[in-house]
């Protein structure tokens, strides 16, 4: 099953690359919204680094990694990023850009070049679980391996 994905091989191949240590855990039920990863792990709802996809003005892909303490304030996260409006990213969007199925989007092992933010919120926490290319995998992170790993630019992306 997830464990032979091709998805979650590009996500175990490039967290050695980067040399992110947590292992892939591979739940029993599905973690496709931040809530039910929390309960599967056993963890606060804030500690899920969840991994959302808009479309930018100009087309491309936007990879907001947000604490699943809250939704992404979409008008807040286009005015940092000097834009209009960010779009909505369809399940065909969302996996021609990132490579991954809506509920199992990886911030690491895109298949293509993406604008990506970090809220600050995830460095409260020591630990953040993030997805892992499939809806029943994920690893454990910290923020500034997440940063490191993504270049991604920090900022307040929700209340």
């Amino acid at each position: 099953m997830s464990q032979e994905n091709p998805s979650v091989l590009r996500v175990v191949a490039k967290l050695k690359e980067l040399n992110i240590g947590g292992e892939v855990t591979h739940l029993a039920d599905s973690a496709r919204s931040a809530q039910e990863a929390a309960d599967a792990l056993g963890i606060l709802v804030g500690q899920v680094a969840s991994s959302i996809v808009f479309k930018l003005p100009d087309g491309s892909p936007l990879l907001v990694i947000t604490s699943g303490r809250h939704r992404v304030d979409t008008e807040l996260v286009a005015k940092e990023l000097g834009v209009e409006k960010l779009h909505r990213a369809d399940a065909d969007f969302v996996k021609e850009s990132s490579g991954f199925s809506i509920g199992g989007v990886s911030p690491v092992g895109w298949v293509n070049p993406a604008t990506i933010v970090i809220d600050l919120a995830l460095n409260d926490y020591e630990v953040v679980w993030a997805a892992a290319g499939h809806p029943h995998t994920v690893f454990p992170t910290n923020y500034a391996e997440l940063l490191s790993a993504t270049n991604a630019r920090p900022m307040v992306v929700g209340d």
